[in-house]
């Protein structure tokens, strides 16, 4: 009458001949990593705020303000990485910062400087820390002028407000400003939240081509691609048909072929024989539109779902919407933050909150036509097409 026997425990059945492997969930498990900044970028260091107070930290970036004191015997320099919003302060003492001569004569906003130094507690409005700066090397002074020289005097971006216009004459400078950096780091946030989301869904992403001899939605509006043109300085004759047309064959590819107005008609070969897919890259439309919805140039998500029916597919939408601006608002909140100081994006948070807390209302079509017409009947809204009627496309 001893104690009952513990069972053994069952053997794991052993995985069939030829099965894979199940493979690592983190594919850096499989290498040694050997990449390291040398820097600490400025979003982690402010993330760390009091927290860095005491530590010695190297930092690079371009400066966008530069102001002397105590007879120019002190500099104190608004530096920006990029990596976020915010600058960080670098306090350089003429006594105490090797290479504070060359930081004085860099040329001030628009320099680009390496800086080690202490992080300590700042005593300046709307900062926590900022750093005493031990070493300073200038990378790259800002120049100007006919003869290039040294100074800030003609550096396009000055610490005031730009306005759009003026920033898309100096293209090259426009990620250097607040709004341009902002608008870059949300668009980012956006494309990486569109792979996330459909990666995250067992998606395949599908790259489709950019140059191609098909019109995807049959609206003629396509960039033509084509190597007949003679150079600037040539006077060649274009090869023309018989009937006073283009020779395409005699193009680069044989056939008149085209920037791609959009990837939907390719990605949908891909969905026939791989399921669930998507494609997201730049599309181009020859339109002569001054809208905002229509542009030369622009990067459209294309998914599709295979064995799937209509509510699937609108399910999947407000799924997609909903987490891409979810994302911005938990990625980009100093940006968007940014976006609604200016007086044409007030409350923006407020709306975009309310589109992720807020279920999409589903219509039938006709259901949406009468809509429409009440409240137009009843004078609680306007349009510009007041021909409502079922059969009507119905427009964004």
């Amino acid at each position: 009458g001893g104690a009952p026997k513990k069972a053994a425990p069952a053997k794991a059945k052993a995985a069939p001949k030829g099965a894979a492997a199940a493979a690592p969930a983190d594919p850096q498990t499989l290498f040694k990593p050997t990449f390291a900044r040398s820097r600490e970028r400025l979003k982690e260091l402010l993330g760390r705020g009091a927290g860095a107070v005491g530590s010695k930290v190297v930092v690079a970036g371009w400066v966008r303000t530069l102001r002397e004191a105590v007879k120019g015997t002190c500099l104190f320099v608004e530096l920006n990485d990029g990596s976020c919003l915010a600058s960080i302060q670098v306090v350089c003492g003429q006594d105490s910062t090797k290479g504070f001569d060359a930081a004085k004569a860099c040329g001030g906003a628009g320099a680009s400087l390496r800086v080690s130094g202490e992080v300590v507690e700042s005593m300046g409005k709307g900062q926590a820390v900022e750093i005493r700066a031990s070493d300073v090397t200038v990378l790259g002074a800002t120049r100007g002028g006919p003869g290039r020289t040294i100074g800030a005097q003609t550096y396009p971006l000055a610490k005031k407000y730009h306005t759009p216009e003026h920033l898309r004459t100096h293209a090259h400078l426009r990620p250097r400003s607040r709004i341009g950096s902002a608008v870059v780091r949300v668009r980012n946030a956006l494309a990486f939240a569109t792979h996330e989301f459909f990666q995250k869904r067992g998606f395949l992403y599908v790259h489709t081509p950019l140059i191609t001899a098909a019109d995807c939605e049959g609206a003629g509006e396509q960039f033509t691609v084509t190597t007949l043109l003679p150079t600037e300085h040539e006077k060649a004759a274009i090869p023309m048909t018989k009937d006073g047309k283009v020779d395409y064959t005699k193009d680069f590819f044989g056939r008149q072929t085209g920037l791609t107005v959009s990837g939907q008609l390719n990605v949908e070969t891909h969905a026939v024989s791989l399921a669930d897919c998507y494609t997201f890259g730049p599309t181009f439309r020859a339109e002569n539109s001054n809208t905002s919805r229509h542009l030369a140039e622009f990067w459209m998500i294309e998914p599709e779902v295979s064995f799937a029916v209509l509510a699937d597919d609108i399910a999947l939408a407000e799924d997609y919407l909903k987490y891409c601006v979810a994302a911005a608002l938990t990625r980009c909140a100093d940006d968007l933050a940014f976006f609604e100081e200016s007086k044409t994006e007030a409350g923006l948070r407020k709306r975009l909150e309310a589109l992720v807390a807020t279920p999409f209302k589903r219509l039938e079509y006709t259901e949406a036509i009468e809509v429409l017409k009440k409240h137009m009947k009843d004078g609680s809204a306007k349009f510009e097409n007041t021909a409502v009627e079922r059969g009507i496309r119905v427009a964004s």
